[in-house]
């Protein structure tokens, strides 16, 4: 019997505090496409489908060998992190610090975070401004000092704050310099939570669809709202500090942060048409871990082929209706919304598409 190289696969389920409940949430709603006899229960959060090929940041790989060594309870592997994600609905999230000038805005509009930050760091950071080097070097003390905290001290201010920017919301002013809106529903989410002053620390990057972010190794990032299609190197490693009921290790988080401001959209990753393919736009980040292509198939075409690559791949159909057919499947794979197909290298798919509006899929692979 030949070997099998083009097969479905049935994917995990991650019921995460902070995924949309029911659903509401997008990954039930592929779970329950993919496989019609699954069951969503209500009041339960489905937050991520994973495929295998919060305030946080993901290691590089020396230092994942190094936690690794260490910790591995709390660090799985020695493998870097960077990951990308791509927005399906408007999308919010942090990444990376803010320019200075913003950073330096807040510490005057918001007493409660000047607080924590304390008068000398701000005012060294305000001197820093012009030397790279030396801004770095105070960004990560003011971050640091934020970070360590005595708990009354933060939740005492977090709770001025909050009873500031709410009471000043109810009399018709503008919260904006107070990043208000923001603030307030992190603390609904995570009332008393150190996280919610990182607000004043990161940029709030907001994707429209098909919009993608990359973080790197080192990169601190939290996602707030929205769905999107996350794709990683093989690792399990996050550090995390705020804004998660799991495991923090603020220190080791201070310590490995980049800490190089830099404005929003610096960290909107853009996309490029393929061009063999219109129907094809790539996302390659600058490591060589993954490559995430879009393809979208429009309602005039009813036969599509999904070329063949020098790697392993993921598919993943997020609208749309077909059937697959290929040389290395045991048989016809019926594809639809939620359907994750595994294609193995040098291997091709062909579609017939039956929907009327087209399909939309996302391929995980490696381009060599």
């Amino acid at each position: 019997m030949e070997e099998v190289r083009v097969f479905p696969l049935t994917c995990a389920v991650q019921n995460y505090a902070w995924g949309k409940v029911g659903l509401d949430s997008e990954v039930a709603k592929l779970v329950v496409g993919g496989d019609p006899v699954a069951v969503v229960a209500d009041g339960k959060p489905y937050a991520e489908l994973w495929m295998a090929l919060s305030i946080q940041a993901h290691p590089n790989r020396e230092l994942a060998a190094r936690l690794h060594a260490q910790f591995p309870e709390h660090y799985p592997d020695n493998n870097h992190k960077p990951e990308m994600a791509i927005a399906l609905t408007r999308f919010q999230g942090l990444c990376g610090f803010r320019p200075v000038e913003e950073i330096l805005g807040f510490l005057k509009s918001v007493p409660e975070f000047h607080a924590l930050v304390g008068n000398e760091a701000a005012g060294e950071l305000l001197c820093s401004m012009g030397d790279a080097v030396h801004t770095s070097q105070v960004l990560k003390k003011c971050f640091t000092r934020m970070m360590n905290c005595e708990k009354k001290v933060f939740v005492d201010q977090l709770n001025m704050l909050v009873k500031r920017v709410t009471e000043e919301g109810a009399a018709g002013k503008d919260t904006s310099s107070s990043n208000g809106d923001m603030l307030l529903r992190l603390h609904s989410q995570y009332p008393g939570d150190i996280g919610c002053f990182s607000i004043y620390f990161l940029n709030h990057i907001v994707l429209d669809p098909g919009q993608a972010m990359f973080l790197g190794a080192n990169e601190p990032h939290a996602y707030l709202y929205g769905d999107c299609i996350e794709c990683m190197a093989c690792s399990d490693n996050t550090v995390r500090a705020g804004l998660t009921p799991k495991y923090i290790d603020v220190n080791t988080l201070c310590e490995m942060l980049n800490y190089s401001p830099a404005p929003a959209s610096s960290k909107i990753f853009p996309c490029v048409q393929d061009a063999s393919d219109p129907c094809v736009s790539l996302y390659d980040p600058p490591v060589p871990d993954f490559t995430v292509m879009r393809i979208q198939v429009p309602a005039s075409v009813k036969q599509y082929t999904v070329a063949p690559v020098d790697s392993a791949s993921i598919l993943l159909v997020i609208e749309g209706d077909a059937t697959a057919t290929s040389a290395a499947a045991l048989s016809d794979v019926t594809l639809r919304r939620g359907t994750v197909l595994f294609v193995s290298a040098n291997e091709s798919v062909s579609l017939h598409i039956t929907s009327q509006s087209g399909m939309n899929m996302f391929r995980a692979c490696c381009l060599l």
